[in-house]
C-alpha cells in the first residue's frame, strides 16, 4: 500500500471541470438527496463561489483534497445555524481517505476557538456509521433540510479521543 499524501487545497485551484464530473458521478449523487439534476460548469462555479464567500465571511469553509497532487474529493465546514456542520464529498477511488481527511480538519477546527463542537449530516442511505463513531460523534436527532431527512452527528472537540 502506498503512503497517502494528503494536501488541503483552495477549492477554487480545482478545474471546474473536474469538479463538476465529480458532482454528475451516480456514485455522488446516490448519497446526496439535495443533488438534483445534472450538474453544470455554470453550478460549479456558482457553488465554488459561495464557499469562497464563505471562507470570506467566517474564516473558515471547503477545500479541495489532494493526494499527491491529485484531487481526491472536496469539503469543510460551513455554518449551519449555531453549529459548525462537515461535509465530505470524496471521489469513488477515494472512499477510504474519509478518516484521514476527517482527522485533519478536525485538528484545524480545534484550532478556532469559535468551533466547541462539529456536526455531520448524513443521508439516511449511509447505513454504515461506525467511522463517525469510532472519530468519538454521537447520533442526535434526525433533522430535515429542503424536505430531505438527515442523520445528524456530533463531535465534541473538547475530547480529543480517536479510536
Amino acid at each position: 500500500m502506498t503512503a497517502h499524501d494528503i494536501q488541503f487545497a483552495r477549492l477554487s485551484d480545482s478545474p471546474t471541470e473536474r469538479l463538476a464530473a465529480h458532482m454528475s458521478d451516480p456514485f455522488v449523487a446516490a448519497h446526496m438527496p439535495l443533488l438534483t439534476g445534472a450538474w453544470t460548469d455554470a453550478m460549479t462555479q456558482d457553488r465554488v463561489a459561495a464557499k469562497d464567500a464563505h471562507w470570506a465571511t467566517h474564516g473558515l469553509g471547503h477545500w479541495a483534497f489532494l493526494d499527491h497532487g491529485a484531487y481526491v474529493g472536496w469539503g469543510g465546514f460551513e455554518r449551519e445555524g449555531e453549529d459548525w456542520d462537515f461535509g465530505l464529498v470524496l471521489t469513488r477511488d477515494a472512499i477510504g481517505l474519509g478518516r484521514t481527511i476527517t482527522k485533519r480538519a478536525l485538528d484545524a477546527a480545534r484550532q478556532d476557538p469559535r468551533i466547541d463542537s462539529v456536526t455531520f449530516l448524513l443521508p439516511p442511505t449511509r447505513r454504515h456509521t461506525g467511522a463517525l463513531t469510532r472519530l468519538g460523534a454521537t447520533q442526535e436527532a434526525d433533522v430535515t433540510l429542503h424536505e430531505e431527512r438527515f442523520l445528524k452527528f456530533r463531535r465534541r472537540l473538547s475530547s480529543h479521543i480517536y479510536r
